[in-house]
């Protein structure tokens, strides 16, 4: 991954600072035009007339985008650097929330991949950048964006709907709205872009991590904890909607698991950073998510209870998987080709949750089977974790 070249002095002493505070800001852009069709989804598919398979498929498109186009990030980044290559990622995000908004199904779909290419390199990004410009406060960092990214989709969850309804504006103006949230972020990113001179032509892309098998197990690390975000986001407003709960209150319910993943989210990284081997810590997170999920599964009338845990798994677990990018490597440029191999690899993998669930939906009629599948799943979760958390570099 590229260093970048910055301005010396003044502006390079206030680095820190400024870095975490924007690096905060692009983090919560990284969820909320993804997670808060989940609430919508029964409206957008009465409109465009879509499938139970066909809406897995549109909440599948920015994780099979996530996975496909994740190796692109670290060459955009060695060729202009970090920072312009995140700019480009804001003002991508913000073409594709606008695009989204037009009518038709090819706008929806089309929209949904700029969307996508624009989070998949502020995905990659961000463990290269932390481990570059944080490298003696990794967990901390790591944290307050593990946050912000569960913050962002907390509130993609629960705005998105009542945005539409209550507004009176419709399910595409409200998905359109997060536009001016990119916006901001991009707004405030310029500053950074001060200090880059230009990317350091010592740069050169890491070789052969895929003869790695610690590499590996973080990927699929990454995958099966994405996978079970992305299906349940995607599809658990449309279980409580089946329940009998009206689309916001589903939309808070599943805003609620983002929210506290936050407190998952930012305990998981310190715990991890602290500790030379993260092999309890995989186990234990993921036995959280176990007993929330089956919450949902076996107790009706507990939703909201249940949402609370399985957050917490899956907000620690989100925590951990980007922590683990960082500590199995060895400098910001093993950093950087990990986080692009395990994000390219490990979404493509995840990108297939939300498709599944929907087609065993269609398959059986009910939501038994998907959310039973879902947490089979974990077991292997809980396997690679450990295994991930040994005391190893790549």
């Amino acid at each position: 991954m590229s260093a970048t070249v910055g301005i010396p002095d003044r502006t390079t002493r206030a680095l820190p600072w400024w870095v975490a505070a924007s690096v905060v800001l692009v983090a919560l852009n990284l969820r909320p035009s993804v997670v808060g069709v989940g609430p919508l989804l029964a409206q957008i598919r009465a409109d465009e007339a879509l499938t139970a398979t066909a809406a897995g498929v549109l909440t599948a498109l920015p994780v099979l985008c996530f996975g496909l186009l994740a190796p692109v990030a670290p060459r955009l980044a060695r060729r202009i650097g970090i920072e312009r290559a995140l700019l480009t990622a804001l003002g991508v995000l913000i073409l594709g929330c606008v695009v989204r908004a037009l009518p038709g199904a090819a706008a929806l779909f089309g929209g949904t991949v700029l969307i996508g290419a624009a989070i998949a390199t502020g995905n990659v990004l961000m463990p290269a950048l932390v481990k570059r410009d944080f490298a003696h406060r990794t967990g901390a960092m790591t944290a307050a964006y593990s946050a912000a990214i569960s913050v962002g989709g907390a509130l993609g969850a629960a705005v998105t709907a009542p945005v539409a309804d209550g507004l009176g504006l419709g399910w595409r103006a409200a998905l359109a709205a997060w536009a001016l949230w990119a916006v901001a972020a991009a707004l405030c990113w310029l500053p950074q872009l001060r200090r880059v001179a230009r990317p350091a032509a010592t740069a050169a892309p890491v070789a052969a991590l895929r003869r790695s098998t610690i590499a590996w197990q973080v990927t699929a690390f990454m995958g099966l904890q994405s996978l079970g975000f992305y299906a349940t986001t995607s599809w658990l407003p449309e279980v409580f909607t089946d329940r009998g709960y009206p689309p916001a209150t589903a939309g808070v319910l599943v805003a609620t698991m983002s929210l506290t993943g936050i407190a998952g989210g930012m305990a998981a990284p310190v715990l991890a950073a602290r500790a030379r081997r993260q092999r309890g810590l995989a186990v234990a997170i993921t036995a959280t998510t176990a007993l929330g999920l089956a919450g949902v599964l076996l107790l009706p009338g507990w939703e909201l209870a249940a949402c609370i845990v399985l957050g917490i798994g899956q907000g620690a677990a989100l925590g951990l998987a980007l922590t683990l990018m960082t500590v199995r490597a060895s400098d910001s440029a093993h950093a950087a080709q990990l986080s692009g191999m395990a994000q390219c690899l490990g979404y493509l993998l995840a990108a297939t949750g939300p498709f599944a669930v929907g087609l065993l939906h269609d398959l059986t009629a009910g939501w038994t089977v998907p959310l039973v599948t879902l947490l089979l799943l974990l077991v292997p979760q809980a396997v690679l974790g450990a295994l991930a958390g040994r005391d190893k570099l790549v």
